[in-house]
């Protein structure tokens, strides 16, 4: 198998991301009850979408690097079982959808931070097909850490604080 570039790594890892955000946002939107948050289960369907939007763009740009698509995506496979993994371990029994948003929070910010470590990389590599990349996935992800913040606040303002944990 071919050997990647930091650039090429980094890109098989916001790919593998974007693929478990596609997961996590549906794991979390069944934790929640149709009719008490039709909302935030409507914006996790919209994350979920755009999650899948983000892995289709990141798999044409792996296309563009010389010999390194079928790299990138196994690279991406790993990233996205590791981090659905992760999302198993983290909510394994759990049936509160805070808990699923807390995750969330925390998967976002992750995303957040590869895209801008992505972008920083290719300021010195000048791949204009990864900058237009990151010029549309980064204002994404951002929306999406809003997103799942927002979501969080609204739950944690309904739930009762004295309320025990089991």
């Amino acid at each position: 198998m071919a050997t990647l570039t930091k650039l090429e790594s980094k890109i098989a890892e916001v790919l593998g991301l974007a693929q478990a955000s596609r997961v996590a946002a549906e794991t979390v939107s069944d934790l929640l009850e149709d009719d008490t948050h039709a909302e935030l289960i409507e914006q996790l369907g919209v994350q979920a979408r755009e999650a899948q939007e983000t892995a289709k763009r990141c798999t044409a740009v792996a296309g563009t690097f010389d010999r390194k698509r079928t790299a990138i995506l196994a690279a991406a496979r790993e990233t996205r079982d590791e981090a659905v993994e992760m999302m198993e371990t983290y909510l394994e029994g759990e049936d509160d959808p805070l808990d699923g948003f807390e995750f969330l929070i925390m998967a976002e910010a992750g995303e957040v931070g590869h895209w801008l470590i992505v972008a920083k990389l290719n300021q010195r590599a000048g791949d204009a097909e990864v900058q237009a990349l990151t010029d549309w996935a980064l204002p994404v992800q951002e929306g999406h850490f809003k997103t799942v913040t927002d979501g969080a606040l609204v739950l944690a303002g309904a739930a009762d604080p004295g309320a025990e944990e089991h």
